[in-house]
């Protein structure tokens, strides 16, 4: 199933301002046309480039060229050349100025910066890194001027608006035939399989959020599309939940307590368990566990 995401939060929520193309959004200012920012005829640079790779690949001691090894992506940097455009008014000059600039300060923490392409909103988790705003006579006689922004993602995939949400159940047999038999045969309620699909819908792989619900005893996810698992040797009581944060490769017991050594052997690192491009086919098994045993992934789509 889909779930689109909350607009209650327009600061942590990427694009939940954004009504048409161009638009831009940082944090909670939007940029673009319907605005008094408008974003210069360049547009922006580095949003949908391929960052540079760290490339993991060994010279051969004893032959031509190298061993391939795992590439990864640098983070991204994304520039914007922005105009303030006030109108006539000296105090909306000031106030448009003010606002820019309380948006772009320096922090430590990243926020959501959104762009909407042809119909399709996308967003990287950044912070800011430049603000440039000349305050030449344009600006002094009009309040208009060029002022030009930076950020830089330390995560360079671009993400997708919706988060996808999907639930998986144990499996569980089926009801079987009911006597005395009528026709046509009633076979009863299906078993369900523990299995369903997982699809990510961009262009890279996606860090998933994995909760296990108990009761359930040795939780164990498989994505057959990647040959990773994560199984964890624990017993969750009925209300019980962990939850492993591939992103950050963080397990948590009710949000607080670290399980992380619960790893079983046969586990993989939390943060080497993602979803491809495409369909990932996935099952939930356990040692034990009953029908209110669950695994809930949440993800979102990401592109390169």
């Amino acid at each position: 199933m889909t779930v689109p995401v909350s607009d209650h939060d327009l600061v942590s929520s990427p694009g939940s301002l954004i009504t048409r193309d161009g638009q831009i959004q940082w944090a909670g200012l939007l940029l673009g046309p319907g605005t008094p920012y408008g974003v210069d005829r360049q547009g922006l640079t580095g949003w949908a480039d391929l960052p540079g790779l760290d490339s993991g690949d060994a010279a051969r001691p004893t032959g031509h060229g190298s061993w391939p090894g795992a590439r990864w992506s640098q983070p991204r940097t994304v520039t914007a050349g922005v105009w303030l455009l006030p109108g006539a008014s000296a105090d909306a000059a000031h106030e448009l100025l003010d606002a820019f600039v309380r948006a772009t300060p320096v922090e430590d923490g990243e926020q959501w910066l959104a762009v909407r392409l042809h119909g399709r909103t996308t967003g990287v988790r950044a912070r800011v890194t430049q603000r440039a705003v000349p305050t030449d006579r344009q600006f002094a006689t009009g309040g208009v001027t060029r002022a030009t922004v930076q950020w830089v993602a330390t995560d360079p995939r671009r993400y997708a608006l919706r988060e996808e949400v999907l639930s998986l159940s144990l499996p569980q047999y089926g009801s079987g035939l009911t006597y005395p038999l009528g026709y046509p045969l009633d076979y009863g309620t299906p078993a369900a399989t523990g299995s369903a699909a997982a699809v990510n819908s961009g262009s890279a792989a996606t860090c998933p959020q994995v909760v296990f619900t108990g009761p359930v005893t040795r939780p164990r996810l498989v994505n057959h599309a990647t040959g990773r698992a994560l199984e964890y040797d624990l017993a969750l009581a009925a209300g019980d939940r962990l939850t492993v944060d591939t992103q950050e490769g963080t397990v948590l017991l009710g949000d607080r307590a670290s399980r992380l050594y619960t790893a079983a052997p046969g586990s993989s690192p939390e943060q080497a368990f993602v979803l491809r491009p495409g369909e990932n086919r996935l099952e939930f098994r356990a040692a034990d566990g009953t029908p209110a045993a669950s695994a809930r992934l949440t993800w979102r789509s990401a592109y390169l």
